[in-house]
Formats: structure tokens, sequence, C-alpha cells
């Protein structure tokens, strides 16, 4: 019985925050009639009005939102590309919000180049030690081994999982601070819309962390599985 409501628990854990996260990008992605322009439009407005030289912006795969400073690029999927809708202008303006962190140089966007590359890291060698262990038990046979490996990837996995962690100050900073001040103040939203805004961009700014949290859960899983 204890051993079923914890797993009830850590599937709710996995599940709920990014159920959260699609419920509230689904509830805000249907066209506004009034809205004057798409989410890449606005991007490139944002772009000139803040000079930031250099910064493109670029139509990427659905669900790929996301500011690459390598380019550097803006880049939207395609129903934040062309939508009206207030999940585009949100998403939009949280993608330039990174890329004015970049521009500006601040501290805060450090978090992002220093740590993703880390976060990726540490958890494709995290699942490629999981994918290897059929292979070195039919060529090693000693359970003693397979779990050293099995501990050395969730610990790899674990390490990758708080690497984006301790990225949440700078999404929230994009979100916050830069996108939803500039939306307000600069009147490319509604007062009647701020609200609807603002759970766009939590959810935004909460995406990297939802991920990290089924992560670090996911461990949690398979530590609840080695104990047996």
């Amino acid at each position: 019985m204890l051993y079923a409501i914890l797993t009830l628990a850590l599937i709710l854990l996995i599940y709920a925050p990014q159920l959260w996260v699609r419920h509230t990008m689904k509830k805000f992605g249907d066209d506004v009639s009034d809205m004057p322009g798409t989410g890449g439009e606005l991007a490139d407005h944002l772009i000139q009005r803040f000079k930031l030289v250099g910064v493109v912006v670029e139509q990427t795969d659905e669900g790929r939102d996301h500011f690459d400073p390598s380019g550097p690029a803006v880049r939207l999927s395609p129903s934040n590309y062309n939508g009206r809708s207030l999940k585009a202008v949100a998403v939009a303006a949280h993608e330039v919000g990174h890329a004015i962190q970049y521009h500006r140089q601040e501290r805060i966007f450090e978090l992002r180049r220093k740590y993703i590359p880390i976060a990726m890291g540490f958890r494709k060698m995290g699942e490629l030690l999981l994918l290897l262990i059929p292979v070195l038990v039919l060529i090693v046979k000693v359970p003693a081994l397979m779990l050293v490996v099995v501990v050395i990837s969730l610990i790899l996995q674990l390490m990758g999982a708080s690497a984006y962690l301790i990225m949440l100050p700078e999404e929230w900073d994009a979100s916050f601070n830069k996108a939803l001040p500039i939306l307000i103040e600069g009147e490319y939203i509604q007062e009647q819309q701020v609200s609807a805004v603002r759970m766009v961009l939590k959810a935004a700014a909460l995406t990297y962390f939802a991920s990290a949290l089924a992560s670090i859960v996911h461990l949690g899983r398979w530590a609840l599985l080695l104990r047996r």
C-alpha cells in the first residue's frame, strides 16, 4: 500500500508541472482578433526597439522556442511565430528577454551559457549508461557491477537536473523583469490581458524547472526500485 501511494505521488510530481505548463500554453493559444501583429513580428519589433544588433528572429520546430546565443537568434515555434495569441506574444517577449540579457552581457545570462551544456552533458551520459546496462549484463554478469553502473547513472542525471534548476533565476528575469514590463509599458497588451500574460510568462519561466523536476523524480523511482 505504501509503495502504491509513493508511486502515485511520484507520478503526480512528474506530470503535474508539465501538464500545467501545457494547459496554460494551450489555454491562451487561440488568436486574438484585435492583436496588432504576430509573435514573430513583435520579436522583430522589440529587437529593433532595443537595438539588439545582430540578433535575428527565426522559425523552429513546435515546442522548441528558445534564444540561441550562438546565432544569436530568437527562435519561435510556428504557432508563436505566426500566431496572434497571448501565448505567442508572451513567449516572443520572453525569448527577446533572453536576447536582452545576452546583448547587455548581464551576469544572470551566464547561468544559461555555463549550465545548459553541463546539464545536457550529464543527462546524456547518465542515459547512455542506463542503455548500456543490458549489454553489460550479458557480457559481465556481475550483479554488483550492474548496481554500481546504475548508481553512477543516477548521480549523473541528478547533476544534470540540478543544473537546470540553477537556471530558474535567469528564466524568471526574462519573464518578469524583461518581458512583462515591456508588454505592459509598451501597451502591446490590454489591461484585461495582463493576468493571462502573467500565467503564460510563468509557464515559460518554469518549463526548465518542470523538466528538471521530472528528471529528479525519475531518479527517485529508480532509487525505490534499487531498494527492492
